[in-house]
């Protein structure tokens, strides 16, 4: 065994005849194993943040969205209808239309998205789920299902014959605008549901039949503004997105869940990055006290390293010796650290201790990668105060 190393162990694990010393090294031990242990549970806190938002837009987001690469619909043939009902990677596709009109309903208007979508849909994404009040629209139908902010905005419920939802989409043209009538085309329909996912999306879309929707906006059968893709889970969305490139010729965009929600994703990476620097500044000052620790340490066993230096020791392997025992003092304290935090979120994922709401745990989520986070921080900050600290020992002996 490395002679360096065994001292470095008695040294760890033995107490200094100096009370001083040996409260300033439980001091410096403690100060290891609560950055360790903050550091985890706020990353793990963070990451069951992260999945809570995203869970949201994974649930109603597709897998793969075929987009026009260049204005507002494209075209959808009998041919590539077939193919795509061929591709074994794809379980299910749904056609959409999106188009931006001005709602009214009794004297209250209020801008936002038609969403025409067919019978396949509701399998595609989880819609359904999230109708609280009233019901999913039928095939062929004028009904409109609602976001729960916009049914407030127009104080709209559901069948409420008194008065009928009013779409309104612009004509598309040039010229000045004689009469606003004939500037819009316009529709009339029946919210049937009311459906609620979060603030962004229920301020945005208003469902109602694609049948509907290309009646609206006099688009042909075979057109329409995006594919919502539903692949299986074993497929390589990769592979499935140059299928589906190659079907339409290159003349579509396919885009995934992440950059669907590019934004939401880079703001969550961003955040979860400056939590973590954040708390690895306090690790690093947390770690002062490992060096000062090392230090007196050194100092103290000044005597010790003369007589080891007579025996025969190099002055780099006694200052190997307090370089080990700062680092196995921070690789010993971050797995006690990571220990004690990995308890504390198991305790909160199973016994749901601390609580957002009265029927809502606050969410966390225990992930392999974090612990392999703290511990890689944990030990390359250790060892660094340590490779500083023992630089002391070239001056001590």
């Amino acid at each position: 065994m490395n002679v360096s190393f065994y001292i470095a162990k008695r040294y760890l694990f033995s107490k200094s005849s100096n009370t001083a010393i040996n409260i300033i090294t439980w001091i410096a031990s403690i100060g290891v194993i609560a950055g360790s242990l903050s550091l985890f549970v706020v990353l793990s806190a963070f990451s069951g943040l992260k999945e809570f938002s995203l869970s949201f837009t994974n649930k109603f987001d597709p897998d793969l969205k075929v987009l026009p690469a260049s204005g507002k619909f494209f075209k959808v043939d009998s041919t590539q209808r077939a193919q795509l009902k061929n591709e074994t990677d794809i379980i299910l596709y749904s056609e959409v239309i999106e188009e931006r009109v001005l709602l009214s309903f009794k004297s209250k208007n209020t801008p936002a998205f038609i969403k025409g979508v067919d019978t396949s849909y509701q399998q595609v994404s989880d819609i359904k789920s999230a109708i609280f009040l009233g019901q999913w629209i039928e095939n062929n139908a004028y009904q409109v299902v609602l976001g729960n902010d916009l049914s407030r905005e127009l104080s709209a419920g559901i069948r409420d014959y008194s008065g009928l939802l009013g779409l309104y989409v612009p004509k598309p043209g040039k010229g000045q605008i004689l009469d606003v009538k004939e500037a819009f085309r316009a529709a009339n329909a029946t919210v049937v549901g009311i459906y609620s996912i979060n603030e962004e999306l229920d301020t945005k879309f208003a469902y109602t039949d694609i049948g509907f929707a290309r009646s609206l906006l006099k688009l042909n059968c075979d057109e329409v503004s995006a594919l919502e893709v539903k692949v299986s889970e074993e497929a390589n969305l990769n592979l499935v997105k140059e299928k589906l490139l190659k079907i339409f010729n290159g003349e579509v965009l396919v885009k995934d869940r992440v950059q669907l929600n590019d934004s939401l994703y880079k703001m969550l990476n961003t955040e979860n990055l400056a939590v973590y620097l954040i708390f690895t500044l306090v690790i690093v000052i947390a770690l002062f006290n490992v060096i000062g620790s090392i230090i007196i340490a050194i100092l103290e066993k000044r005597q010790n390293s003369k007589t080891l230096l007579n025996l025969g020791l190099t002055k780099k392997e006694i200052q190997r010796i307090f370089f080990y025992q700062g680092g196995l003092m921070s690789v010993a304290g971050g797995i006690i650290g990571l220990l004690l935090a990995v308890i504390l979120i198991l305790f909160q994922l199973y016994f749901e201790w601390i609580m957002i709401t009265p029927s809502l745990a606050y969410p966390v989520r225990l992930e392999f990668i974090n612990i392999l986070i703290v511990f890689v921080t944990i030990s390359s900050l250790g060892f660094l105060a340590s490779y500083i600290s023992s630089q002391t020992v070239k001056r001590s002996i």
